[in-house]
């Protein structure tokens, strides 16, 4: 059996565009794609705040629709999600995608409002190892849409409090499980497990482009440390993209939970010495990141990993969930936002190449993207 080929480059603002086109042939993704179907792109908005490594930025977003366009994927659809303490209208106004939405006439679908994505009761066919229990009573849905479509998911490098990293796999976290995935963290990696596995049964064909160029060390998916790193990284397979750029990040991707048993359940490969990577050679790459602690992690293992779990469904599954919602958007959005992460974003936009693209983008939010050249 081929080892799968999983392509990452360094890169730069200058040249990112024509990189991301670069990254995706070294990956295959004109194989891994079906040609006649329609490609869902799949961003990330983990903060609806424009928080460095935390979100798909949108030289991400623009590079994956110039490539697709190039290998002749021009039907292309933009699904967004969010969460009980994430806005996707705001995300994605915040974030930028809206420039390149405009500019290469992308749809977009809002998998939580009825009238563009119905959500239908789905059987897998593969072994659930968590999610059919976890959804006893009310049944797996996932949004009819999605069925006999590709799928191009855009996650970021950064690391995240349940799982230690985040990325391919987690992506479709947003997109196939609707306000109720809140349910699932206590059993967070055998549920990312699961969906991968319902992903295989949906999709004509899935990819991952995932954006490194801005980092994410720390208490993420939100609340990290951002750290530029000029790489970007693409894969048909979901749990070697993980698995490689865990590695990279410093952590065993074997002692990760997701991937070892994705690996384990034949569902992609885990194991570096078992990957092909292309492109630039990062074999002795180690940025040495650690989640660390923090009081957002503290309430989570409260919530759904210690003793106080036994609580969960009262509070998660009733009219009580209003409560930690708020705590965690209050803390987030008026505390953490304005008195610290802000400050970073500010930094981050002065002080590094990447932060002037982004700001870049930002004029081309009212002037319309026009120039592709890098004015520093």
């Amino acid at each position: 059996m081929p080892k799968p080929k999983i392509a990452v480059l360094y890169t730069k603002p200058e040249t990112v565009l024509d990189d991301y086109a670069r990254l995706f042939e070294l990956a295959g993704a004109g194989d891994a794609l079906d040609p006649g179907a329609t490609t869902i792109l799949k961003d990330n908005i983990s903060w609806h705040f424009p928080m460095p490594a935390a979100n798909t930025t949108p030289w991400q977003l623009e590079g994956t629709v110039l490539a697709l366009k190039a290998l002749g994927f021009d039907d292309q659809v933009c699904v967004q999600n969010e969460t009980v303490v994430i806005n996707a209208f705001k995300g994605e106004d915040l974030n930028l995608f809206r420039p390149v939405f405009d500019a290469y006439n992308i749809p977009v679908l809002y998998n939580f409002r009825d009238e563009d994505i119905k959500w239908i009761p789905y059987e897998p066919d593969g072994e659930m190892l968590a999610l059919d229990r976890i959804m006893e009573g009310v049944g797996i849905h996932i949004p009819e849409y999605f069925v006999g479509k590709n799928i191009v998911h855009l996650p970021t490098f950064k690391c995240h409090i349940y799982t230690t990293t985040t990325g391919a796999m987690q992506n479709a976290f947003g997109g196939l499980l609707n306000t109720r995935r809140h349910y699932t963290h206590t059993w967070i990696h055998e549920t990312l497990v699961d969906l991968l596995t319902i992903q295989k049964e949906i999709h004509t064909g899935i990819f991952c482009a995932m954006d490194g160029t801005t980092a994410g060390n720390g208490q993420g998916p939100r609340t990290h440390r951002p750290e530029v790193k000029n790489v970007i990284l693409a894969g048909a397979d979901q749990v070697a993209c993980d698995a490689v750029s865990a590695k990279m990040m410093g952590v065993d991707p074997m002692s990760i939970g997701y991937i070892r048993v994705a690996h384990e359940k034949g569902l992609g490969v885990g194991d570096p010495a078992e990957i092909e990577v292309v492109g630039d050679d990062v074999s002795g790459v180690n940025w040495n990141f650690r989640v660390g602690y923090n009081f957002h992690r503290f309430l989570a293992w409260l919530g759904w990993y210690g003793p106080t779990r036994v609580f969960q469904k009262l509070i998660f599954r009733t009219w009580l969930v209003k409560f930690p919602i708020f705590v965690s958007e209050f803390n987030h959005d008026y505390v953490q936002w304005p008195l610290r992460y802000k400050k970073m974003y500010e930094r981050w936009r002065a002080e590094t190449p990447w932060g002037r693209l982004f700001e870049r983008y930002e004029r081309e939010k009212v002037l319309g993207i026009t120039d592709r050249e890098f004015d520093g």
